[in-house]
């Protein structure tokens, strides 16, 4: 029954149906209440060697009972005294008795719950991190095989001059790189909370060491050291600034606008039928068409990404209206935008590393296209062609011109092939450079330095910011849904 009864209530789709097991457990109440013990306990441990009257066995006794938390026990404490905290204290206490005298001491709230919000922000970003970095690696395979075959390119969605699939992916590439430097920055930047009292002016801990400031400083050192930090913040009101959260989520949502750009495209050129996501040999397109192979994975990510990128909103919203000190309007809100962006970030790199590691690419569609659209572009090629064979500029324009309104009217009004090229080889004004024509028609003769600009860019930008990264490089994905 009990297993039966988690489908009698809402569940969370980011945990329940899409997200990793480790950015899940990031976020999990496990996660959470383990690690406000390992804060309790570092706390007593960088209290007793500076001269508080703790013990060793006390901390041992703490050490002990770090994990095995009554979540029962806990609940019911909660529903007593309407504190998630002393809730916590008590169950603590319950198991810890020689230690119970201790716990917490000095400490308000906030040094468990905003710091564990900051060790949860930093191993969100640890998780994200290799994710991006392995889409961004995928990514730039795909580019460098593809970095000279020539595609359409598309301004206003409509056909443009040339370009090359290798390249349109840098386009994708060069955002993911801004996020991935966005994202490490973010990470970077997240300072420990430390130990900072009631309304951040350390009142409480300069009490216990009778005066003495130096102490006090080096309680508020040992203990961010211990929780694996670098810098604590100077100054606080009860909690960090919340202008952290604006940093660290405003860095996920862009990365949601990338994604949506990037699957966006992929569902454009799938439309075309020039590109498709990797689709499995049993998988449905469609419930009453059966032909169809919907981008169905990149529209999931399109769909998460707009939930990543609204999300931004909470943490504006909440830095803005909190009063003085501290309010408390922060916690609920809190506890649902900080997971829910970094679960949402999560699914949609995890599927996108899973959707350009299959990335098909149809050359002979592509080439089609291109030769639907080429005998327009390549109109002044034809010109240059015809004054360098001793024609008159201003003749062959107009020859051109109304040739391709000939050959214009057959593509829209009669929904016949591009002739333009026919036309031309029909009219004994062009014999001079009939010759040439295939050569004028090449389309790797319209694509500029896009190889080139494609080569350097992996070298010089990409490839340097994947290093790190590069024992993390063999995960795959396999979707599971």
């Amino acid at each position: 029954m009990e297993g039966a009864d988690e489908f009698t209530k809402y569940r969370s789709p980011l945990v329940s149906r899409y997200a990793s097991k480790e950015m899940s457990y990031n976020f999990s109440d496990k996660k959470k209440f383990t690690t406000w013990r390992k804060l309790w306990i570092i706390l007593a441990k960088a209290e007793k060697a500076l001269g508080l009257p703790i013990t060793d066995a006390q901390i041992q006794e703490m050490e002990s009972h770090a994990e095995d938390i009554d979540f029962a026990m806990a609940a019911e404490e909660e529903r007593k005294l309407r504190h998630d905290v002393m809730a916590h204290v008590h169950t603590f206490a319950h198991y810890c008795p020689t230690a119970a005298p201790i716990i917490h001491l000095g400490a308000t709230s906030c040094y468990v719950g905003d710091n564990t919000d900051l060790i949860m922000l930093r191993d969100g970003f640890d998780i994200l991190l290799p994710k991006l970095a392995r889409v961004i690696d995928r990514l730039a395979n795909f580019a460098e095989k593809y970095a000279d075959l020539p595609t359409l390119g598309f301004t206003h969605y409509q056909p443009a001059q040339l370009t090359t699939v290798g390249k349109r992916a840098c386009l994708w590439l060069q955002d993911l790189a801004m996020d991935m430097r966005n994202l490490q920055r973010a990470r970077d930047d997240l300072r420990f909370r430390g130990v900072k009292g009631t309304t951040g002016t350390q009142a409480s801990f300069l009490q216990l060491f009778q005066g003495d400031h130096d102490k006090v400083e080096d309680l508020d050192r040992m203990v961010t050291d211990m929780a694996g930090f670098k810098k604590a913040y100077v100054v606080t009101g009860q909690t960090y600034s919340r202008k952290v959260d604006i940093d660290s989520l405003s860095s996920l949502a862009s990365l949601g606008a990338t994604v949506h750009k990037i699957c966006t495209d992929i569902r454009l050129l799938a439309n075309l039928k020039e590109i498709e996501e990797p689709f499995e040999k049993e998988q449905i397109g469609s419930s009453a068409m059966p032909y169809k192979r919907n981008p169905m994975r990149a529209e999931r990510c399109c769909s998460l990404a707009r939930h990543l990128v609204a999300l931004m909103a909470d943490p504006l919203q909440t830095a803005s209206v909190q009063w003085l000190e501290r309010t408390l309007d922060d916690s609920a809100n809190r506890r649902i935008s900080l997971p829910e962006s970094f679960l949402t970030a999560d699914i949609v790199l995890s599927t996108l590393q899973n959707i350009t590691e299959g990335l098909v690419v149809y050359p002979n569609v592509i080439e089609r296209h291109i030769r639907h659209e080429l005998p327009f572009m390549a109109t002044e090629n034809i010109i240059m062609a015809m004054v360098k064979a001793g024609g008159n500029r201003q003749d062959c324009h107009e020859k051109i011109r109304v040739l391709s309104q000939e050959a214009a009217a057959v593509v829209k009004q009669e929904g016949g092939d591009n002739d333009l090229l026919a036309r031309v080889q029909r009219d004994p004004y062009f014999i001079p450079i009939l010759g040439q024509l295939d050569a004028l028609l090449d389309p790797k003769t319209f694509i500029g330095r896009a190889p080139q600009q494609v080569a350097r860019f992996l070298s010089e930008e990409i490839r340097p910011l994947l290093e790190p990264y590069k024992s993390k490089m063999d995960v795959k994905i396999e979707l599971e849904l």
